[in-house]
């Protein structure tokens, strides 16, 4: 069974949310590696929920940099939030220990000011894509 765009977009949308939220709490609880992986998770799946909500063909990559490429190429609205792409530095470092030699993410990662950077380009994002949705 086939799920229409409209629902899929949704349920990504909706996941997106829910990990903004999580880094929110995470970086209110200092633990910023975390934070700054859900950032990057959820920016990757408000624009998936977008380019879901345009086209069918499944999205393989986990680049914030590609989707807003693709998404751009949609609705170019979506250019200035090409910042955004920074995003992609916390996909691998902050998860695995070889991600940054000879240091340990959990420990390495250890700034509210990247953490509030990186909610700040996660939430452009997520509001950017949601309102261009929405709308439809």
């Amino acid at each position: 069974m086939s799920r229409s765009r409209r629902t899929e977009a949704l349920r990504w949308l909706t996941q997106a949310e829910d990990e903004l939220k999580d880094a929110e709490m995470l970086t209110k609880a200092q633990r910023y590696y975390l934070a700054l992986f859900l950032c990057q998770q959820s920016a990757e799946k408000a624009l998936k929920a977008f380019i879901y909500d345009h086209i069918r063909e499944p999205i393989f990559t986990h680049s914030v940099a590609e989707l807003l490429k693709i998404a751009e190429s949609i609705d170019p609205t979506f250019k200035p939030t090409s910042d955004a792409k920074r995003l992609d530095d916390y996909y691998i470092p902050t998860r695995y220990p070889n991600g940054l030699p000879g240091e340990v993410p959990s420990r390495y990662f250890d700034s509210s000011d990247e953490a509030v950077k990186a909610l700040a380009l996660a939430k452009e994002v997520f509001e950017h894509a949601k309102q261009r949705i929405l709308k439809k």
